[in-house]
């Protein structure tokens, strides 16, 4: 997204949450400044609802956030041990 002004920032942040809230209930809870892999799926589902394709979001990265869920089982395993 290619935006060069501000008067959409308060909507954008707003759908930026919105995304941090839906991939952590699908994924599991992440720290989006400390994970690399969540960040880019959050500005990638934020992308999709921006342009108005969110029913297509899921479909398409589908692999990623298993992969994302599944490491963060990974860790949460790993700082129980």
């Amino acid at each position: 997204m290619h935006i060069s002004h501000s008067s959409e920032d308060d909507n954008l942040k707003r759908l930026l949450s919105f995304s941090i809230a839906d991939l952590q209930e699908k994924c599991g809870p992440f720290n989006v400044e400390e994970n690399e892999r969540a960040k880019e799926l959050v500005f990638e589902r934020t992308r999709y609802v921006y342009n108005d394709a969110l029913e297509y979001f899921d479909n398409n990265f589908l692999s990623q956030m298993t992969s994302l869920g599944i490491s963060l089982m990974q860790e949460d395993d790993d700082a129980t041990v």
